[in-house]
């Protein structure tokens, strides 16, 4: 049995998923086809401590220094910056929203 690649856009699926609030994780397991719970926490993990380069490194490499590789051009660097940001505001205005309903209750 090999690894499970998952592409980057599911692991921003998952995180946007998780951070909602609206999945448990056994559901979210089903949707995406992801075999364990711990890569879920660990995508959790990645996203707490900022290491958003993570999310687009291969398997087996562990980008540190360089937060990625080196042939990404400025272009590249600045569109997955983006990407990132506009995925990290759809969290938060959807944190805000459930936080509005709990306050009516």
């Amino acid at each position: 049995m090999g690894k499970n690649v998952y592409s980057s856009e599911t692991k921003w699926a998952v995180i946007k998923d998780k951070m909602s609030g609206q999945f448990t994780n056994q559901e979210i397991m089903k949707k995406y086809g992801i075999k364990n719970v711990s890569q879920i926490k660990t995508w959790l993990k990645w996203y707490r401590n900022n290491e958003f380069h993570r999310f687009s490194q291969p398997i087996g490499k562990q980008y540190t220094y360089g937060h990625g590789p080196d042939n990404q051009s400025d272009e590249e660097k600045k569109d997955h910056q983006m990407t990132h940001l506009r995925q990290e505001n759809e969290i938060l205005k959807k944190y805000l929203e459930i936080e509005k309903e709990l306050k009516k209750k």
